[in-house]
């Protein structure tokens, strides 16, 4: 309630599991505040889908919202399917998208669930999913994939074909990085976790741009990492992204950030229009 009343265009929350878990050992969070950087290990931390579902319920927010599903950490790979169906299947009702989490770096081999066989297996049957809950309800959900930003062009190449060919609905690029670049002389520089905040900029325009130039417009992309304030914003525009999402800049520069990105979006399209 209190994010929607600053004038964001749209909300995201989780990543939530279908069970309960506590996440990582703390401390598990780091601010490397004279690089705009924060480093984190959380590892989906939640009190699970049927509390949020309740927590959503009780929200006053009428904005668009959505809800981000992972898997819980004591369900195998082999497994995972299962956890992001009864996720998807349990939030559907409650979101105006949902987005697969299958990037982050902080749950044991989750990232390996964005290549081959493994990410073929769980778009198809999420895909599936989704056609069947749009017929059961009348309400079509987008479905959404968030990716790493650590992904090489051939493998960026190879998720965007997939998401193409299973028909989904958009992208979030990226997740936070296991990189380290830029943030070298912080005492925070070895702590594990994955880092997010400026020095991210320019890895993840990197893959919206690419993602942009395999997509065809074909699908909506969201892009986020390293957006602190209006020149951020407008890279990321300019890379190809739809729409942004923030979270490190926005701990750091607060409620102005958001006037930043809407200048950068206004002056975007204008610029857009001219060519």
């Amino acid at each position: 309630d209190a994010l929607g009343a600053l004038g964001f265009g749209f909300i995201e929350i989780g990543t939530v599991t279908p069970k309960p878990q506590p996440g990582n050992p703390k401390p598990r969070l780091f601010r490397l505040a004279k690089q705009g950087a924060i480093i984190n290990r959380m590892g989906f931390n939640n009190k699970g889908v049927d509390y949020l579902i309740e927590r959503v319920k009780a929200s006053k927010y009428d904005g668009v919202l959505g809800i981000n599903i992972g898997k819980n950490l004591t369900t195998s790979l082999e497994d995972a399917q299962s956890d992001y169906l009864i996720g998807l299947e349990k939030v559907y009702d409650h979101a105006d998208y949902i987005v697969v989490n299958i990037s982050s770096p902080n749950t044991k081999d989750l990232r390996q669930l964005q290549h081959g066989d493994s990410l073929l297996a769980l778009l198809q049957a999420l895909k599936q999913k989704q056609r069947q809950l749009a017929s059961e309800r009348g309400r079509y959900v987008p479905l959404v994939v968030k990716v790493s930003p650590d992904l090489s062009e051939a493998e960026v190449s190879a998720i965007a074909a997939e998401i193409v060919r299973q028909q989904l609905d958009g992208v979030i690029a990226t997740n936070t990085t296991l990189s380290r670049a830029g943030v070298e002389q912080s005492k925070y520089a070895n702590e594990q976790g994955g880092l997010s905040g400026a020095p991210l900029l320019s890895a993840s325009n990197s893959v919206v741009k690419l993602f942009r130039e395999k997509s065809d417009n074909g699908y909506a992309l969201i892009g986020v990492g390293g957006v602190s304030g209006y020149q951020d914003a407008l890279s990321k525009f300019e890379a190809g992204a739809d729409l942004l999402q923030v979270y490190s800049g926005f701990i750091y520069r607060g409620p102005a950030l958001v006037g930043d990105c809407l200048r950068a979006y206004n002056d975007w399209k204008q610029s857009d229009s001219k060519k």
